[in-house]
């Protein structure tokens, strides 16, 4: 696919600086782009790389133009503009209708004529698969699944029974959805497993990364909201609620029945304690530690930044005698 920067520009909203007729082919970054290619500048550390890009043109805020030596497009969220012209000049392959001669499909499942199925999936009883579906190899659909319309399911997906998943979800390799929770009390030091009765319900829209897994609830539904992104890697319990449009980066763990709101964004290697809720349009920063429930919106961090080691194990020491250290603080003040 190719586009002249006009056009490019009236698609993402943006004004041309320089050769309207330039012609763009592909996207790269801002120090290896050449002829015909287009990058973005989103990040003030890549300003150094402005004068030297030798792109056909750069996406940039305005503040940056008078840097640059090149066309741009000027508009006010190059990132944003940058994942729309990536999308237009990078189109989703056509959907090419076929089903594997290996795919094993229960005669009882409802599989929409166009659809794409890979090698080796098994679609359980009572599944329903919308049209526009594409189904990669190696894929287990359990039984009374729903997939919604143009769901895209990557290699070895797994998604248990009764899971929902809503229209345009993208799934990415080896992600399990409806796996049991870990749900189990406790007999005379021995565990007794807790069946694990409910299932998963993904909205609209939705992305999950490679290797993460949704658990199934242990009565009610797991619900994942509209828009929701999460990383690969990540691991949300039985009974999670996440809000719309939440971003999760990987590593994250949310333990169960945590209700997370709508537009958070949570940091990498994040802890999560169960039965807590976070308000909306939270930010927890990476490997924060949260054990109570966050009423206000806002930015949250609890992690030490880096140090020397040296000046770390000094105050790794003096945090030993905080305790002390209070106590005669209290008592100071009563003599006071």
């Amino acid at each position: 696919m190719e586009f002249t920067l006009e056009e490019l520009a009236r698609q993402v909203g943006g004004e041309v600086s320089g050769k309207p007729s330039t012609v763009i082919n592909r996207v790269a970054t801002i120090k290896t782009a050449g002829h015909g290619q287009i990058t973005f500048l989103a990040s003030k550390s890549f300003r150094k790389f402005i004068n030297s890009t030798q792109a056909s043109a750069v996406i940039l805020q305005k503040d940056d133009l008078t840097l640059c030596q090149t066309n741009a497009i000027v508009v006010d969220n190059p990132l944003l503009a940058y994942a729309q012209i990536s999308a237009l000049l990078n189109p989703r392959p056509a959907l090419k209708m076929s089903i594997h001669p290996t795919a094993v499909i229960h005669p009882d499942a409802s599989v929409d004529k166009l659809v794409s199925i890979g090698a080796y999936t098994v679609i359980e009883e009572g599944a329903k698969v919308a049209a526009g579906c594409q189904i990669g190899s190696h894929c287990f659909i359990g039984e009374q699944v729903t997939l919604g319309k143009d769901v895209q399911l990557h290699s070895n997906v797994c998604i248990q029974q009764r899971c929902d998943i809503g229209d345009r979800t993208i799934i990415h390799p080896g992600a399990v959805i409806g796996a049991d929770g870990f749900g189990n009390a406790n007999h005379h030091g021995k565990w007794v497993k807790i069946p694990q009765l409910g299932a998963v319900t993904i909205g609209m829209d939705v992305e999950i990364g490679a290797n993460t897994t949704v658990d199934c609830g242990a009565i009610e539904n797991t619900i994942i909201g509209n828009g929701v992104r999460l990383d690969n890697l990540i691991q949300i319990a039985h009974n999670v609620e996440i809000g719309d449009h939440t971003a999760i980066a990987a590593m994250t763990a949310v333990a169960g029945s945590t209700i997370i709101g709508q537009y958070c964004m949570i940091g990498g290697t994040v802890a999560i304690s169960g039965h807590i809720s976070i308000a909306d349009r939270v930010t927890l920063t990476g490997r924060t530690t949260v054990l109570q429930s966050i009423k206000e919106s806002g930015v949250y961090s609890s992690c030490a930044p880096l140090v020397e080691n040296s000046k770390w194990h000094k105050n790794y020491i003096q945090m030993k005698k905080i305790d002390e250290l209070a106590k005669r603080v209290k008592q100071l003040e009563k003599l006071s």
